[in-house]
């Protein structure tokens, strides 16, 4: 295990195969501050890069989560200054395109599996962050919370309106944005927002043990996943199953089917062999 010391914004530690990336600013509820957005793009980029940290072997999966009482709390208002020359806002979204878009670029574009463990609150921006994972567990005392339009007149960002709606319907999507009522993490899960909610002490193992078990998964799993359903969002029925008699006719003769039609044959779990 490898970790740097408490000053760093973002925590890097292993267990086995998963990489876990820890939000660490837990005096102000890990606010999406600059340097650790920098350091979490920069982790990332080393992660789908190299495939690998140093001699600990390779990562196959991530969990994403928060130091203290906190998941994220979105933007850093507190470093906002509308007394510098130009447009705040126009300073805002260029600060967007350039870093914090590009931040949930990076999340949905990691070659392997991403796990949003929700410690805590996930308010603002930070509903973005933590919905661009592939799974999202979130602790019983956690919740989502978009305080954009009814308290900064404001629209929600970094994705969180694309996530929103295709998980949860217009209709609550619009509700949460313009009520700005917190989502409980059972709501969250009744509503089919994220995977499972789970008991506070629980969080973190649970959260470990489903990033081991996609780190399991055939190389490709989670890149054509993500694509798949992608796609279904803009489809039509006729059209969304050419697309996947497409990718069958490709997947399919790839060593890892055979590996899990042998598998399913001799009654065992298959071993994807990485490439």
């Amino acid at each position: 295990m490898s970790q740097p010391d408490d000053q760093d914004p973002l925590l890097y530690e292993r267990d086995g195969d998963v990489a876990i990336l820890s939000f660490n600013i837990p005096k102000r509820l890990n606010p999406l501050t600059q340097p650790l957005q920098e350091a979490l793009r920069q982790r990332l980029a080393q992660l789908r890069d190299e495939g690998e940290v140093r001699d600990e072997g390779e990562v196959r999966a991530v969990v994403l989560t928060g130091v203290g009482k906190s998941f994220c709390v979105g933007a850093d208002l507190g470093s906002m200054d509308a007394s510098a020359p130009g447009s705040l806002g126009q300073r805002t979204a260029d600060a967007m395109e350039a870093m914090s878009n590009r931040l949930i670029e990076d999340l949905r574009s990691m070659p392997f599996p991403v796990v949003s463990a929700i410690n805590g609150p996930a308010a603002g921006a930070g509903v973005g962050v933590a919905l661009a994972a592939d799974v999202v567990l979130v602790a019983r005392s956690a919740y989502f919370y978009l305080p954009f339009m009814p308290r900064l007149g404001i629209v929600p960002d970094l994705g969180t309106t694309w996530f929103l709606e295709r998980l949860v319907g217009r209709a609550r999507a619009v509700g949460m944005s313009l009520l700005g009522e917190r989502l409980s993490g059972e709501q969250a899960a009744q509503w089919g927002l994220v995977w499972a909610c789970v008991d506070d002490a629980e969080l973190r193992a649970q959260a470990v043990a489903v990033a081991q078990r996609l780190a399991r998964l055939p190389a490709h799993a989670a890149h054509e996943i993500r694509a798949v359903y992608e796609s279904a969002a803009s489809q039509s029925l006729i059209g969304q199953m050419r697309h996947e008699a497409e990718r069958q006719r490709e997947l399919i003769d790839r060593p890892d089917f055979a590996e899990g039609v042998k598998a399913f044959l001799e009654k065992r779990e298959p071993v994807f062999r990485r490439p």
